[in-house]
């Protein structure tokens, strides 16, 4: 159950997690209360937290000195704080001022790794192959591509070596280059994210303000299974 008139004053939540990468704290007010299956929740004007999606892990989060997780809340559409687990929630009320803030390091790794998925999958396309998955977690990270029956590099050791080896190129090139890396909302709640004239894709992920804020970018060879041809991948923020 909501329990919020928030409808009826016409109060909105604003998406501060996708407008600012960077942010790490803002003073906003409480515009919702509720609870899920007995657990309580807080939603705030200012969304600082991303939540968990897209294949990109949950912020970790505070308001105030509470710490929390952010939960997007599919019946009243809102991104939601809940206790952080073993801890309780001290709700406040509604309209009070409260002081969001996230794990800035977390955040910036987790952009990262989104924005080098990005990445991976456009020099991916370059080798004319289909994206069908992506994972953006640390130490999971990986684009899954449709193997194309027509290329014959990828089947034995020295191919996919010979691809891996495109690959890296492609990614050094376009992270030598700092291609920027933007969003733009394409109506309709449809939020495209582009590096640049390289690549576009939808998507409600974070992402570092240009590809020369990438480091650390490790793609080991490449995997074919069932179909399937599996780029991993590492990545890092560099420090600021």
């Amino acid at each position: 159950m909501v329990h919020s008139d928030m409808a009826l004053r016409g109060d909105v939540q604003i998406s501060t997690y996708l407008d600012d990468t960077y942010l790490e704290r803002a003073d906003t007010r409480v515009i919702a209360v509720g609870e899920r299956d007995g657990v309580p929740w807080v939603a705030v004007e200012h969304c600082l937290f991303h939540p968990q999606g897209g294949g990109q892990p949950a912020d970790r989060g505070w308001l105030d000195e509470m710490e929390i997780i952010p939960v997007r809340d599919h019946e009243s559409g809102l991104v939601v704080a809940t206790a952080a687990e073993g801890r309780s929630l001290s709700a406040p009320a509604e309209g009070d001022r409260v002081r969001a803030r996230i794990d800035l390091g977390a955040r910036l790794a987790h952009a990262a790794l989104h924005t080098a998925g990005h990445l991976v999958e456009a020099v991916g396309r370059l080798q004319g192959w289909q994206m069908l998955a992506s994972n953006h977690f640390p130490g999971q990270a990986r684009i899954e591509f449709q193997l194309p029956s027509a290329d014959a590099r990828l089947g034995d050791p020295e191919g996919r070596e010979e691809v891996t080896a495109a690959l890296r190129a492609g990614v050094e090139a376009a992270i030598a280059e700092d291609l920027p890396v933007f969003a733009r909302d394409e109506g309709s709640g449809r939020r495209v994210v582009y590096l640049d004239h390289l690549h576009s894709a939808p998507c409600g992920g974070t992402h570092v303000r240009s590809l020369g804020d990438l480091t650390d970018v490790v793609l080991p060879t490449v995997r074919v299974k069932k179909g399937r041809i599996r780029v991993s991948y590492t990545a890092a923020h560099r420090s600021i």
